[in-house]
């Protein structure tokens, strides 16, 4: 199993939590499926954009989530009273950059995982409002060509290193997401400061 093979392989470089799945409403939009790909003791976020979670859903995912001791974490809006349940809390670039955008409150998080919330980046400000917004990881992307955005713009690997350099000066660590499927891809962001890897392609 590809997302096995690239824990293995970011584990014994010990990392934070070496691997972060990410859902996507089109390619992978079951978080159950996503689930069932990911080894112990890496993280998944569920982007839930198109739709609100129901509160059985919610209790069946984070259970199943915890047994495979996997973190979980949620993108979207959420029902009032799942805000203090036992999942993270994944903030998109345009929520970061939203007028009046405060800090999340992490104690409204039960801590079972190191990671409470995390946010998606593409640059220096998104990093920076990142920080602010109290999160402890970024996703920086895209970092290699993706299906999920064909055709469009990288990074490159100099440019990512320079914004997890960036992610690191604000306590903040680094995650690269995009168009990374192998452990070839891990070998390449060797000596970025990277702190993991997310993406969907290695869950397919």
């Amino acid at each position: 199993m590809e997302a096995a093979r690239i824990a293995h392989r970011l584990t014994s470089a010990r990392a934070f939590v070496p691997l972060i799945g990410v859902t996507d409403p089109k390619r992978l939009p079951d978080p159950e499926t996503a689930l069932d790909a990911l080894p112990r003791g890496t993280a998944l976020i569920w982007r839930a954009y198109d739709r609100h979670p129901t509160r059985e859903e919610l209790h069946r995912l984070t259970g199943k989530a915890w047994r495979k001791g996997v973190a979980l974490l949620l993108a979207g809006a959420l029902p009032i009273e799942t805000q203090a349940a036992s999942f993270g809390r994944h903030l998109p670039e345009h929520e970061l950059r939203r007028p009046g955008m405060r800090g999340c409150d992490k104690s409204a998080h039960r801590r079972t995982s190191p990671l409470a919330i995390t946010a998606a980046c593409h640059d220096e400000k998104s990093i920076r409002l990142a920080a602010a917004a109290r999160a402890e990881a970024v996703l920086i992307s895209p970092a290699f060509p993706t299906e999920s955005h064909p055709g469009g713009k990288t990074l490159g690997l100099v440019r990512f290193a320079q914004l997890a350099r960036c992610a690191r000066g604000l306590n903040l660590k680094p995650y690269a997401l995009g168009g990374i499927i192998t452990p070839t891809h891990i070998r390449r962001l060797s000596g970025t400061g990277v702190e993991g890897v997310a993406g969907i392609g290695f869950l397919l």
